[in-house]
């Protein structure tokens, strides 16, 4: 615990969804230099900006959150965008990370890195055979294009990089907005919008086949803090719960804890995505200490009542 009050912390994308819980796992760890840059005072698209800020505040820990996100349907309209925005964020952080001599950075990567095929469960190793699933390739391609970064900088400058693969995340305080919201919040939006208009069905994408992993927010910041503190290697890390669950039994489940009684029709036109996902987490648990600690009933019980109580001010 002395680790954390010396640290000047940046948290990019920390007044986002897991960002806010990496600040408040900050807070309680006693860390009271914390600065959250928010795009209108920060673009991080923008080497200048980034400089000014790193030179205002000195971190001694970078945690690179930031991103441009989205579910399959917003990686299908915007890959130029995903791609874009978030490798050259990620580029220009690292590049001034070096240049400030910043101790120790933390870059998020995604799961969307992993190829198509990936054998289950995940297992870093495999991270380079094959071409990712398509409807989010460019997005995940950027995010691996940072890991090849972070790995270089620390061979030929001794950057203190380190690069972590959450898998699916949900929990409070996600994004439900339909237009670019991922599975967990578009299924429990659809499915209390339709309990409250007295709906006698929901519409699901795809066939309900493909499987997933998901990971408490609050679990996911845990792991990222546990990292930061004892992580000082150049191989990526997963971070996920290593639990798998098929689409149509996810969707089953928030039908039946949001209390919707009417049909579930999928809409086999639309992509399934990347056909399975699980990963192999022995790697953060041997590492550093992590395994999630959340059970997936009780995130989701406690995600549905946090959009319940504030679905009203949500777009």
């Amino acid at each position: 615990m002395n680790f954390w009050p010396q640290q000047r912390v940046i948290v990019t994308g920390g007044a986002g969804f897991v960002g806010s819980f990496v600040v408040d796992g900050l807070r309680a760890r006693g860390c009271t230099q914390i600065t959250v840059p928010r795009s209108k005072q920060c673009d991080l698209r923008d080497r200048a900006a980034i400089a000014r800020l790193f030179a205002d505040t000195r971190p001694t820990l970078v945690i690179h959150l930031a991103a441009t996100v989205g579910g399959i349907g917003a990686n299908r309209e915007h890959p130029g965008r995903f791609f874009y925005e978030n490798a050259i964020m990620g580029i220009e952080l690292i590049e001034q990370a070096r240049q400030f001599q910043v101790p120790k950075l933390v870059v998020a990567g995604t799961i969307c890195a992993y190829p198509k095929f990936t054998p289950v469960p995940f297992r870093e190793e495999e991270l380079w055979n094959g071409y990712p699933e398509e409807t989010n390739a460019p997005y995940g391609i950027a995010k691996k294009a940072l890991l090849v970064q972070c790995q270089a900088y620390r061979q030929e400058y001794g950057l203190n990089a380190i690069f972590l693969l959450p898998v699916n995340l949900y929990g409070p305080r996600d994004n439900f907005n339909p237009s670019s919201s991922h599975v967990i919040p578009a299924i429990i939006r659809k499915c209390v919008e339709a309990r409250t208009r007295g709906d006698t069905f929901i519409e699901c994408w795809g066939t309900g086949r493909a499987t997933r992993e998901f990971l408490y927010a609050a679990d996911c910041a845990e792991g990222i803090l546990l990292a930061a503190e004892r992580y000082n290697k150049p191989d990526p890390v997963n971070l996920g719960s290593g639990n798998e669950i098929s689409i149509k039994q996810l969707t089953e489940q928030i039908v039946r804890l949001t209390r919707f009684t009417g049909e579930i029709r999928w809409d086999p036109t639309k992509p399934d995505g990347q056909p399975r996902r699980q990963l192999d987490t022995q790697r953060a648990r041997r590492e550093f200490g992590f395994s999630a600690s959340t059970q997936f009933e009780t995130g989701l019980t406690e995600t549905i009542a946090w959009y319940e109580q504030h679905r009203n001010s949500i777009a």
